[in-house]
């Protein structure tokens, strides 16, 4: 049985914020990073712990483009995305 992946508000918000932020400078861009970050998410079901351990306990750290990681936390009923941030950004 697969875990069905469940996005944070948090996380949302987080993406369509680095999204509006790049999308007026670069739209292409800003859609080939939401796209890796969609697949990225559509496939942490297949393997939820391929991911490094999180600096948070309890969570997983995906790189989805050099400058941004998706932080997730695998459950016992989903995978839900937290937040996702830069890179350089100060985590937690």
């Amino acid at each position: 049985m697969t875990l069905p992946v469940v996005w944070d508000d948090e996380a949302e918000t987080a993406l369509l914020t680095i999204l509006d932020y790049i999308g007026p400078r670069n739209k292409v861009a800003a859609e080939r990073l939401y796209a890796a970050i969609r697949h990225t998410a559509d496939n942490l079901p297949n393997h939820p712990y391929a991911h490094r351990p999180g600096r948070m306990s309890g969570t997983r750290e995906a790189v989805v483009h050099p400058n941004y990681i998706l932080i997730y936390r695998v459950a016992i009923e989903a995978i839900e995305i937290l937040t996702l941030v830069h890179a350089r950004q100060q985590y937690p």
